[in-house]
């Protein structure tokens, strides 16, 4: 972060007036990088710097077109895994570049702060990340490395169903064992980037739920897409952003019992264990997001002209602008303070969800300021706002709703009675 400049009087001040000295704006484009402790490290910076230097061969004209086509960004993740940085996450050993979350999290950061669409980053980067904790020696030699160099794409996650949403325990899709192979039967709703992987993380019931622990009877299964022929059908549900999600049907799938990841019934928490991950990364795109917005306003308000002045210096104008700045950057402190405990092996569970629901709100409202602060043209697709307008708004619902969040920070951090 550059040096903030001197502290100045502001116009009009003079010795004994009652109006305070006013300090310099961050530079122009140069987001805050926190307090001291917090602040990106050396190689975080020149990390930073590669990630804006890959995302610039994929402008505005890009996104915009593949969102006209609701198409997936396929050049985009070919380039990223061939650059390793789909790979953050995953060790040297098996081929990735063994970075600390922290780390990863500015990589989700850049792509949306580029203008992109992070969505296939963070799901590579996560859904692994049970296959890393909790398969076995033998799972991770043949999967990570292919999946490390793009070989092979793991960006599907089959959880949510119709009856199981935010109450995962609902969930209805069987896997039943016989000898040495599961067969499995349900629906899943709202299994996104099926069509584009050659892997799916399954989450099935392989037996009920003992009195007193429903997260019990839930299994892991790693889905060999590429011979699931006929038995997993999807059927694409168009939505108000381009993010290629689908209502699966799975008749009769038979999955061999050695791609079970881990124990039988225990597939829940290892569910849970990714959730923290998951919840840094999205805080990170909303971060990304909530600056692009911001920058997007500051720029346009500068430019527009109405009766004679720029419409940014009206304070109307400005303080819609100034709060969402300072919203994304609270946000920021409390996602690195998440990703800072995750990396020290520490509890970070009400940071990252916390982390996860400020940066959510945060890029909302910097969304609704630069809206309104390009009024008409922020409704035409060449100037990108209605895109990335359409893009954060899941973020508050999903894949946590922020009311859930609060449920969550009400009885585990302030300890009032559960709510639901």
């Amino acid at each position: 972060m550059s040096r903030a400049e001197e502290t100045r009087e502001p116009r009009g001040h003079h010795q004994g007036s009652d109006q305070a000295p006013v300090a310099s704006v961050q530079p122009a484009g140069v987001p805050s990088q926190g307090p001291v402790g917090l602040a990106d490290t050396p190689a975080q910076k020149v990390l930073r710097a590669r990630v804006r230097e890959a995302c610039a061969a994929f402008g505005d004209a890009y996104w915009r077109e593949l969102d006209r086509q609701r198409a997936y960004p396929e050049e985009f993740v070919r380039a990223f895994s061939q650059n390793r940085l789909l790979a953050a996450l995953i060790p040297d050993e098996y081929g990735g570049l063994g970075l600390p979350l922290s780390d990863a999290a500015i990589i989700t950061e850049e792509i949306n702060h580029a203008g992109g669409n992070a969505g296939t980053a963070h799901a590579q980067m996560y859904i692994m990340g049970a296959l890393l904790r909790h398969g076995s020696p033998a799972q991770k030699r043949r999967w990570l490395p292919p999946i490390a160099r793009g070989a092979l794409r793991l960006q599907a996650f089959g959880v949510t169903e119709a009856a199981a949403g935010s109450d995962t325990t609902q969930i209805r899709t069987e896997a039943v064992r016989h000898g040495d192979v599961y067969v499995v039967n349900g629906e899943k709703r709202w299994t996104s980037r099926l069509q584009n992987s050659d892997l799916m993380l399954l989450l099935a019931r392989t037996s009920a739920s003992p009195p007193g622990d429903k997260t019990r009877g839930l299994s892991l299964f790693l889905v060999d897409l590429r011979e699931a022929k006929g038995a997993v059908r999807a059927e694409p549900i168009r939505v108000m952003m381009n993010n290629h999600t689908n209502a699966v049907t799975i008749r009769d799938l038979v999955v061999p019992a050695e791609s079970r990841i881990g124990e039988e019934g225990r597939g829940f928490r290892y569910l849970l264990d990714g959730l923290n991950t998951e919840r840094i990364l999205i805080a990170a795109e909303c971060i990304g997001d909530g600056r692009w917005f911001i920058e997007h306003a500051r720029d346009y308000s500068k430019e527009r002209v109405v009766f004679d002045r720029p419409i940014g210096q009206n304070q109307g104008v400005q303080f819609p602008i100034a709060r969402a700045h300072i919203a994304v950057e609270s946000a920021d402190l409390m996602r690195r303070q998440a990703s800072a405990r995750f990396d020290a092996g520490v509890s970070c569970g009400a940071e990252a969800n916390m982390a996860k629901l400020l940066a959510s709100e945060a890029s909302w409202q910097a969304a609704n300021a630069c809206l309104d602060t390009f009024g008409g043209n922020g409704f035409a697709a060449d100037y990108d706002v209605e895109r990335k307008f359409r893009e954060t708004r899941l973020y508050t619902v999903a894949p946590v709703a922020n009311n859930l969040i609060l449920c969550y920070v009400a009885e585990h951090v302030l300890g009032l009675p559960r709510s639901y």
